[in-house]
């Protein structure tokens, strides 16, 4: 049975009033049923400059305060999380579609980036350098970079944020939070659980340390355009970053993008299919295909495919779809309309190049959200409509021989974001981890291309933008390098021998 609480009752208890829900010409939907559940006040335009230079004053301030102590209020921000999950990963079901898991494992991934920037407060390491010079050190030191715009997506509303936010704070970098138009609410509610955090954690924080944004490509351009905003992080499409990049880098500022994906899974004669079956289905179908991660190519060696093709219809025949807060569904809506529209053209565009369709109906699970049933599309080859990233939950079946045609295969697509290969054989994992294997930013085996940890860095090549954000040592675009040399003798020697006496 779907939940009793109205839609009203789970943004109250996430900490949103009636005041913050209404007043405004931004009117936000829920893909549940389209239902109208909040008009929000945008951003002014011209409110942007003084946003702006709040989030410079704030620089000012939070760049002197040790790492260490920045990591508090970071560690702060995540018992505050812990105690919001349920509420919150409501909020994320209610705006995004998900289903009830997937919106408390986003909140769940807010939470683990907290702890790691937690202790990454306390390893911002730098080098030491052997010097030629005698009498000579020298050394790396890391410093803030400066106000950090983070302009997110709606298929991960809050994750990304967090990914950005936890590590920007501890890195000593102020956050201008512009979220989709789509997904409002969810920055909303994250932004209430961070002004608890920032209750708790005293003085040393200042005023414009984390800002929230609403509105629409203008309220962006702001962000992107000002040299004042050190660091831009944007997530969303290819199109969007041809936009976002040009734009920062013309000013010379930095730019972490996360765009495109268009991800693999190779499956190889020896793959343990029931398993990779499992990992196939959750990874294209979970979010309903709306994940930058989703699995979208299934390559296949032909030996098994006939046999992989009927699992996979088998397996989707029984999926649920409808809506995300029931306890059995496992494929809840698509955002909008729109993004139904989307999918159903590319099917129409599959059927013309020679594929085979198998699901991808609408259904009416419930009135007035966008719900399909997910499509499998068994293609005679990698035809212009596979090479284009369809948010949406399609899978494209091909088949291969030789494992060099499946690799060349996954990499010829303009995009490289996550892949992955599902094999016994090391030779075969060892080379689609190799340099002749995959050329995306994420390379699994045995598991599927969607899920990531937070303690690895995400992100991929191409035309995914080359950005990498969350774990590893992704910190380091939020901070500047340093080159140190400090002379300890009584000299004053020159590199690589050059004399120079006056």
């Amino acid at each position: 049975m779907t939940p009793t609480r109205t839609h009203t009752d789970i943004l109250n208890a996430a900490g949103l009033t009636a005041t913050d829900l209404a007043g405004g010409d931004l009117a936000v939907h829920s893909p549940i049923d389209g239902a109208e559940i909040a008009r929000l006040r945008q951003t002014p335009a011209a409110q942007m400059p003084d946003i702006i230079a709040r989030a410079q004053s704030a620089f000012k301030v939070w760049r002197s305060v040790p790492a260490p102590r920045r990591g508090e209020l970071v560690r702060l921000l995540g018992e505050e999380l812990r105690a919001a999950k349920d509420a919150l990963g409501a909020v994320v079901t209610l705006e995004a579609g998900k289903i009830t898991s997937e919106g408390l494992g986003e909140v769940q991934e807010m939470i683990d980036i907290c702890d790691f920037a937690v202790g990454l407060s306390r390893q911002l390491y730098g080098l030491t350098i052997a010097s030629e010079r005698p009498g000579h050190r020298m050394m790396e030191t890391w410093h803030p970079m400066g106000p950090t715009a983070v302009i997110t997506a709606f298929n991960f509303p809050v994750a990304v944020w967090s990914w950005n936010t936890a590590l920007a704070l501890v890195c000593g970098n102020p956050v201008i939070w512009k979220p989709s138009e789509k997904t409002p609410l969810t920055a909303l509610a994250s932004m209430v659980a961070f002004q608890r955090a920032l209750a708790r954690f005293g003085d040393d924080a200042p005023e414009g340390l984390v800002q929230l944004v609403i509105g629409g490509p203008e309220t962006g351009a702001a962000l992107v355009e000002s040299p004042a905003v050190a660091v831009v992080s944007a997530t969303g499409s290819t199109r969007m970053g041809r936009i976002v990049g040009p734009k920062v880098a013309q000013r010379f500022g930095r730019s972490i993008l996360e765009l495109g994906g268009n991800n693999a899974m190779i499956v190889a004669p020896s793959a343990d299919l029931d398993m990779a079956v499992r990992a196939i289905v959750f990874s294209a179908v979970g979010t309903a295909g709306q994940r930058c991660t989703s699995l979208r190519r299934l390559i296949v060696h032909n030996s098994i495919r006939a046999e992989l093709v009927e699992k996979l219809k088998t397996a989707y025949a029984t999926l649920p779809v409808g809506d995300p807060r029931d306890a059995g569904t496992l494929v809840g809506p698509l955002i909008d309309a729109d993004s139904l529209a989307r999918m159903l053209a590319a099917l129409e565009q599959a059927r013309a190049e020679g594929g085979q369709i198998y699901g991808g109906e609408r259904c009416d699970a419930v009135a007035g959200g966008a719900y399909v049933t997910p499509a499998i599309a068994d293609m005679p080859g990698q035809s212009a409509i596979v090479k284009t990233e369809t948010f949406a939950p399609i899978l494209y079946v091909m088949g291969y021989d030789t494992l060099e045609d499946a690799i060349d295969l996954q990499n010829d697509v303009p995009q490289g974001l996550s892949s992955c290969i599902f094999t016994l054989n090391l030779r075969e994992a060892e080379a689609f981890l190799s340099a002749v294997g995959s050329d995306c930013g994420i390379a699994n085996v045995n598991i599927g291309p969607s899920g990531a940890e937070i303690g690895g860095a995400f992100g991929g090549e191409k035309e995914t933008g080359g950005g990498r954000e969350s774990g590893s040592d992704a910190w380091k675009a939020y901070m500047r390098r340093a080159t140190n040399t400090i002379n300890y003798s009584a000299q004053l020697p020159l590199a690589q021998g050059v004399k120079f006496d006056i």
